[in-house]
């Protein structure tokens, strides 16, 4: 099969890496991809969101599949864009379509999902700007901390929460009179607060069918022990140690089920990943928040975790044979470290040359906000890059991915030097 992976980022390097070792893959191209993607696969500089440029690719190269990484094609109708087109719609594409897209284009619609289907979540209401007032009088209904989320695509950074009422009224002024992230926050959801440890819960369906995938867990803040501002993730551990075999049970019983089985009784064409953002409120499972991609950085440490042919998943995926797959899982711990740019999340300089990559034996360096300029491999983005470790547990391969680490140089290189340190 000829494949072409959307997006630039290390969860589609890691996409990449797996797909490339597939004997079902024919030739592989990436758009736009990274430096990384360009060691596996052949990059063809277009967006993602660039639809007619991307029928013409498919067309010209002959492709078979699309596996769609990054949300905002997805929510954009990028697999409705095939089906509706004579010349391309014989393409499997790997991600919803648009209706079911929204449940990650839309908080106020996951919300109203979760709430018809029965599935555990926060108390919630949402506002608008002329709702402003109201919005207030809810907040002054809740107990600290306060939890305000942008209803559109904010690039990860649309959720804040907040210790001190006055701060949260005064946020919810900023993202719906000031637009603080823009068309992102014309509407906002606000949400009880739910105490407890979060986790990633990863699905793979075809509409009717279902695999779970390793659990993960993710850490979104930049400063050690989850402080400061939030990012699109600073590193991830799979398996979550926390995570018992009762307690997975349960999640696949109250919320795995039923957003499946919801799909099929809201008419919303789901072939795809699911990622289900869960807390662990005591011993019960809630959902936070459903992305309909896999997550980024827990890609890097779930898909190395997996041994299946991932073509093979993936063509199963498309023809709606997903029953017939039996997940095979490596029993080691997988772990990565996101080194970023100095200064991210917020401005951050480019073009930094990156040196050691080839250096690092004992991890596994997935690239993402980098790319080649004149045979140098530089920074091109906030995350720059992921170095991934096995290890008999996540312990040993923390400790191997932060060995890594120390042989990659870049000017004003960050990491966060605690991944994992919530789980002991």
């Amino acid at each position: 099969m000829n494949i072409l992976i959307l997006g630039s980022g290390g969860r589609e390097h890691t996409f990449a890496w797996k797909i490339a070792q597939s004997p079902k893959c024919k030739k592989l191209f990436v758009a736009p991809g990274n430096s990384g993607t360009a060691q596996v696969a052949t990059n063809i500089n277009i967006g993602v969101t660039d639809f007619p440029a991307i029928k013409e690719l498919v067309i010209d190269k002959h492709i078979d599949l699309v596996v769609v990484g990054p949300e905002d094609p997805l929510v954009q109708g990028v697999h409705d864009y095939f089906l509706n087109d004579n010349a391309i719609k014989h393409v499997s594409v790997i991600g919803p379509q648009k209706a079911a897209a929204e449940l990650e284009g839309s908080k106020e619609f996951a919300k109203e999902f979760l709430y018809r289907h029965n599935i555990p979540t926060a108390a919630y209401e949402s506002f608008t700007k002329a709702t402003l007032k109201k919005g207030y009088a809810f907040l002054e209904t809740l107990n600290a901390p306060y939890v305000l989320k942008a209803d559109g695509l904010a690039a990860g950074k649309g959720v804040v929460i907040l210790k001190d009422l006055d701060d949260a009224k005064a946020e919810l002024k900023s993202m719906l009179v000031d637009a603080k992230f823009g068309e992102a926050s014309t509407k906002v959801v606000i949400e009880e607060f739910l105490d407890g440890i979060e986790l990633s819960c990863f699905v793979l369906t075809d509409g009717t069918n279902y695999k779970i995938l390793p659990t993960a867990k993710d850490y979104k803040r930049i400063g050690e022990g989850d402080t400061g501002l939030n990012t699109g993730g600073m590193g991830a551990v799979s398996p979550v140690p926390f995570a018992t075999d009762a307690f997975l049970k349960k999640i696949e019983e109250r919320i795995v089920k039923p957003t499946i089985n919801g799909f099929k009784k809201d008419n919303l064409p789901y072939v795809g990943f699911v990622f289900i953002g869960i807390i662990k409120v005591g011993d019960d499972p809630k959902v936070i928040e459903y992305n309909v991609r896999m997550g980024d950085p827990e890609t890097e440490v779930v898909l190395p975790r997996l041994k299946n042919d991932f073509v093979e998943i993936l063509q199963a995926m498309a023809h709606g044979d997903l029953d017939k797959i039996d997940i095979e899982i490596d029993e080691r711990a997988a772990t990565t470290i996101m080194t970023v740019s100095g200064g991210y999340p917020e401005a951050y300089e480019k073009g930094k040359e990156i040196t050691g990559i080839e250096t690092i034996e004992d991890s596994i360096a997935f690239h993402a906000g980098a790319q080649n300029e004149n045979g140098k491999i530089v920074t091109s983005g906030g995350r720059v890059m992921a170095i991934t470790s096995y290890g008999n547990t996540y312990q040993e391969a923390i400790k191997k991915s932060y060995q890594s680490i120390e042989k990659l140089h870049f000017d004003k290189m960050h990491y966060r030097k605690d991944i994992g340190f919530d789980l002991n």
